[in-house]
């Protein structure tokens, strides 16, 4: 869901529900299925109560339609403003990027058939020749510059101008050659050219479509396997297969795609076991063992790159000091919130980001993470006693939530229980799913709010894409945090393409914003989606919102 004015749009992951109910979280590889570990308080490890699967099982071949549910309507196909889970798992079959974030969140060439980084401030991207829009039209130079140069318009206001902040020039160097000049080495940029930053759509189509792109009446034009049907606006969008389309390990299986807007949880959990609906993403947690043992499909668990986390949004109360934050979140039952709260399905987060992360980083950085990381297990009474000792008894702290599912309210009441373990005295303000979303993007809304709830996930395998959130200044730094080292860290990060240098200066940044806690991880938990028995082929994965996931699901044998 887009929210905010033209100039002010922003990168603004919050529950983003405000439609309806949803989850997400962790992450895995393997190729059948392997036991998901959640990390004890104590630092061991128990049995968690679910499998993660890398690929369901392959189609055995075409299905003429398939049916999808998703929570909420886009407000906009657009990809500039694509920065959510309804917009992004339409897109990610209907248009491309210049790389793509793959399933098991490795980065491979898409529309650019290749790459180079000749200077530390250069990045040339060679465009695979005789790739079609979907109006037949072939793919240029032109097309890509015209597209990410509208992350640098101000008057467009796209939610993923960050990405672009050391953007010096976009500018064709051939028919089918992109060159992007930097103002300095970002190590950042060539990754988020994989997600909607690198979208790639028709110059001509923009052009031509102008305010309508992206609504209902104008539609999209990109690339992809599928490309735009129709947006019964309300009830559903269509999309169509793509017979053109130019990469034939990912042709669509089915002749269609039709996703219906379910807001209400129980309406989605009912349609997929009467078989109104093929699947969704994002099942209801309080469904997982009702869904587990369904005779109408099966539930599946995947990777994912997202933290519940409590946002810290005023730092001039009684959070202000890092001690209290830390005595908060050591009185915090996060195993307690992740049975009660996500079925036993997660595991309590010890970081900001998922162990996923850390996977380029060389073998002796991964391993020294645990070591380096400030652990806060559960101890009500130690955190009683810091604190005490901080002089914050009987201070007000007011914890935001909204009525959106009982995972929400389980961990608001958790984190309430807390404060007031440790002499804290909270107030839960209960917001609407719209009034809600604007925390995330309007500094007025925040006023008064102490704490807040989020769903937090990266789009590109680098912790950098959570911790540049922080930065001072950011307008995803909710709180206004601002911390010298930590600024130096992410920057000298942002700056290093040097595979161990690049990490280490990564760690310094996470062991900075762990021991001060601007927010406080709570837990993971794995993507979660449902198939009924019609369909197979899809790859669990969070890649979804980037990757064609669309196009591998056909007919069950």
């Amino acid at each position: 869901m887009l929210i905010g004015s033209a100039g002010t749009r922003r990168r603004t992951r919050p529950l983003r529900r405000t439609a309806g109910t949803f989850l997400a979280a962790a992450a895995v590889l393997v190729t059948s299925a392997c036991s998901g570990t959640a990390h004890s308080d104590k630092g061991g490890s128990t049995s968690a109560a679910y499998q993660l699967t890398n690929r369901t099982p392959a189609a055995a071949g075409a299905i003429d339609s398939f049916t999808w549910s998703i929570y909420a309507e886009p407000t906009s196909i657009d990809y500039v403003y694509a920065f959510d889970y309804p917009p992004n798992q339409i897109l990610s079959n209907v248009c491309e990027s210049l790389l793509r974030w793959n399933p098991d969140l490795t980065t491979s060439p898409n529309l650019a058939s290749s790459y180079s980084n000749p200077t530390p401030t250069t990045w040339v991207y060679k465009i695979r020749p005789q790739v079609r829009f979907h109006d037949g039209t072939l793919l240029t130079a032109k097309d890509v510059v015209a597209s990410l140069r509208r992350h640098l318009d101000p008057a467009v206001g796209s939610a993923w101008v960050n990405s672009f902040r050391n953007v010096k020039s976009i500018a064709a160097s051939g028919e089918l050659e992109v060159t992007v000049r930097l103002k300095k080495p970002d190590s950042t940029f060539n990754q988020a050219m994989a997600a909607s930053p690198g979208t790639v759509e028709s110059a001509a189509t923009l052009a031509k479509k102008g305010k309508n792109y992206g609504s209902p009446k104008g539609g999209v034009n990109c690339t992809g396997p599928f490309s735009f049907g129709s947006w019964n606006p309300g009830q559903s969008l269509e999309l169509k297969k793509f017979d053109g389309y130019w990469n034939p390990k990912l042709k669509a299986k089915a002749g269609r795609v039709k996703f219906v807007f379910l807001s209400d949880a129980t309406t989605r959990v009912s349609a997929f076991q009467s078989g109104e609906v093929d699947g969704g993403w994002m099942v209801p947690t309080d469904a997982y063992d009702q869904l587990r043992s369904s005779q109408a499909g099966k539930l599946y668990f995947g990777r994912n790159t997202t933290v519940a986390d409590e946002v810290v949004s005023n730092l001039k109360g009684p959070l202000g000091d890092a001690q209290v934050r830390r005595a908060l979140l050591m009185a915090i039952d996060r195993k307690g919130i992740v049975k009660a709260g996500a079925g036993g399905v997660g595991e309590v987060a010890d970081s900001l980001v998922t162990d996923n992360m850390w996977k380029n980083a060389p073998a002796a950085t991964r391993k020294a993470l645990p070591k380096d990381l400030p652990r806060y297990p559960y101890n009500p009474a130690k955190a009683k006693k810091l604190a005490k000792k901080a002089g914050v008894q009987g201070q007000r702290v007011v914890i935001a939530t909204s009525p959106l599912d009982s995972q929400t309210k389980i961990i608001t009441q958790a984190v309430a229980q807390a404060a007031k373990a440790i002499g804290l005295s909270p107030k839960i303000d209960t917001l609407s799913p719209e009034k809600y979303s604007t925390l995330f993007t309007d500094p007025a809304a925040r006023y008064g709010i102490d704490l807040f709830l989020t769903f937090w996930y990266t789009s590109i395998t680098d912790p950098l894409d959570m911790y540049t959130s922080l930065q001072t200044g950011a307008v995803t730094n909710y709180g206004d945090w601002s911390n010298k080292d930590f600024d130096k860290a992410v920057e000298q990060a942002v700056g290093t393409y040097e595979p161990a240098a690049h990490a280490e200066a990564n760690a310094k940044a996470q062991q900075i914003a762990l021991r001060e806690l601007p927010w406080l991880p709570l837990y993971t938990q794995p993507v979660s989606v449902f198939l009924g028995n019609r369909i197979t082929g899809v790859q669990p994965s969070i890649a979804y919102l980037y990757y064609p996931w669309a196009a591998e699901i056909g007919a069950k044998k």
